[in-house]
């Protein structure tokens, strides 16, 4: 067989009490036949189902094979694919595509119940819905010739496709990635990845998510590597397809390397050939204990967002730059703030932008600093940015102006980050999650790593709180403990005594909740916004705790009185 370019490390129907390598098996595609198998499928849609060049098609499908082989073959054809979430339902699917002003949706067999109470939404706007089953695609490959190229000369600022934020504050929205960002970026990230045409990446992270479709497949493509696809990430069976898929570098987005850190010592997860992790969201607080028990040498952490031009990396190998996402030197960025990205400082009460009262110019973070990443827009703004289809309130939001000087442009990414005394970048927080209590912001996000590093916690999340009579927001810790952990002989007072030495005073939370599951995104990023409407007083079938003293305990309706009444101050 020819070298390979894609893996399947596909999981078995009723294999859960076999040995965990025969619960999978490996299918694989070398570079010539995913090319016959994309040009006979192009063929396919353009013959039964009419796509053209510069048409639009919604793609509703979890990782596999068929995935890549949709995904090139409208790429063949001109078209563009719109990479919708496979677990977006009502509501939310069918604003998804209608913003995609496609007239095709095409859904996997695995999901396609989720998509069934809308089809007739669908019709009612002529978009047709087509279930691919198996059949379809052995139609295509038994009947069809291979498809030619339809070359229809796009400009490097079209876009090449349509990848949605993950509608944390409202619907998803279609964030437009050129075809400019689809071949410099993962050029750029393969180069300071180190990619080569002999690594095998594994990712279980999903195909619709930019990380894995843009930075993950494309940036291996780029290499002439093999990209190793996981059906859905699973803590228990990880290692097992890493070391079935020969991979010696992996993909993680958000919590998947605590999960895999609180996850019970497998048999693989050593017996495997990784050199390099590549992702972002990996918390300082876990960092080396992740490296250490998988032997992983190298981290490559990235900051990126679908809508920004550039990303931001660190390749960390050694105890240097632990928790950074971006680690290039002094010299090197200085001169990346000048040209690429900077961090723009933000006023302190309203968390906007600063702007000189007189001049109405910002200015950038001194180190230690959290300011606001922003990405620098040199030329066109429309051929540099493509902003969200169908939302043109939203795309113009992201853009600002005289940031550091007269004239310039910049996006603006909506996270805080701040350099260190070195110039290593590290993030904060999302600008949403930052909340201000006793006249201080409250960075999320570094709180969550103090209390992560509590025995007994699996995962923590923090949010702040509206109180009554209260100005501002109070922390609130959720945490979800590890099986071996349980509520009732949890050490509420020594945790009480780890975030207090930890945290300054106005970052303690003040209320905590023990809770059994964390919601998720389909990125294994957490859903905090379920956490901030927090009724208080508790409902009666719920339990609250909260900082009472020297530890945590029960919320009593009478300390809630007493709270209410200002006797007891927080």
């Amino acid at each position: 067989m020819h070298h390979p370019f894609l893996k399947y490390i596909e999981p078995q129907p009723n294999s859960e009490h076999k040995p965990l390598e025969e619960r999978f098996i490996v299918r694989t595609l070398s570079y010539r036949q995913a090319l016959v198998l994309c040009q006979k499928f192009s063929a396919y849609l353009a013959s039964d189902l009419h796509v053209q060049a510069g048409d639009t098609v919604a793609m509703y499908y979890t990782n596999n094979l068929e995935f890549i082989i949709i995904w090139l073959a409208l790429w063949n054809l001109g078209a563009i694919p719109a990479m919708i979430n496979y677990n977006l339902e009502g509501d939310s699917l069918q604003h998804c595509v209608e913003i995609s002003s496609c007239k095709l949706l095409l859904v996997d067999p695995e999901v396609c119940g989720n998509v069934e109470p809308s089809v007739s939404y669908f019709q009612s706007k002529n978009i047709n819905t087509i279930v691919l089953s198996q059949d379809k695609f052995d139609y295509a490959y038994h009947n069809f010739g291979m498809h030619p190229y339809v070359n229809t000369s796009p400009k490097i600022s079209d876009a090449a496709c349509y990848i949605f934020t993950s509608g944390t504050s409202g619907f998803p929205k279609a964030a437009g990635v050129s075809w400019k960002k689809c071949h410099w970026g993962p050029l750029l990230y393969a180069t300071v990845g180190k990619f080569s045409k002999d690594d095998t990446l594994y990712s279980s992270m999903p195909l619709y998510h930019s990380t894995a479709a843009i930075l993950g497949f494309l940036s291996i493509l780029h290499v002439g590597g093999t990209y190793a696809i996981g059906h859905k990430f699973s803590a228990s069976t990880f290692w097992t397809q890493v070391m079935l898929a020969k991979a010696t570098s992996i993909q993680y987005v958000g919590e998947v390397c605590r999960y895999l850190l609180n996850s019970p010592i497998g048999p693989h997860e050593k017996s495997h050939s990784v050199k390099i992790a590549h992702g972002n969201g990996l918390r300082s607080d876990i960092w080396i204990d992740f490296k250490k028990r998988f032997n992983i040498p190298t981290i490559n952490e990235f900051y990126a967002a679908t809508e920004c031009p550039f990303s931001i990396t660190n390749m960390q190998e050694g105890d240097y730059a632990v928790g950074a996402c971006g680690s290039y030197g002094a010299l090197a960025t200085m001169i990346l703030r000048n040209t690429r990205w900077n961090i723009a400082a933000v006023d302190p009460n309203t968390l906007d932008l600063f702007r000189d009262a007189v001049t109405g110019v910002g200015k950038s973070v001194t180190p230690n600093v959290p300011g606001e990443i922003v990405f620098k827009i040199t030329g066109n703004v429309t051929k540099e940015y493509q902003g969200y289809a169908g939302n043109t309130a939203a795309s113009d939001e992201k853009i600002a102006r005289n940031v550091f000087k007269k004239g310039d442009t910049w996006i603006r990414s909506g996270d805080l980050a701040k350099f260190d005394d070195d110039y290593n970048v590290y993030f904060v927080d999302r600008l949403g999650d930052t909340f201000r209590w006793k006249s201080e912001n409250v960075s999320t996000n570094e709180v969550e790593e103090v209390l992560g590093k509590f025995p007994g916690v699996a995962v923590p999340v923090c949010v702040g709180i509206k109180v009554l009579n209260h100005e501002g927001r109070a922390g609130f810790a959720v945490l979800k403990l590890s099986d071996e952990q349980d509520e009732s002989n949890f050490d509420f007072q020594g945790f009480a005594s780890h975030v207090k030495r930890r945290l300054p005073k106005y970052a303690v939370p003040i209320f905590l909740k023990i809770v059994s599951n964390i919601p998720t995104t389909g990125s294994n990023k957490i859903l905090k916004r379920v956490f901030r409407d927090q009724e208080l007083p508790p409902s009666d079938h719920e339990v609250l705790y909260w900082l009472k003293g020297d530890s945590y305990t029960v919320l009593t309706t009478e300390d809630w009185l007493h709270i209410e009444n200002g006797e007891l101050r927080l």
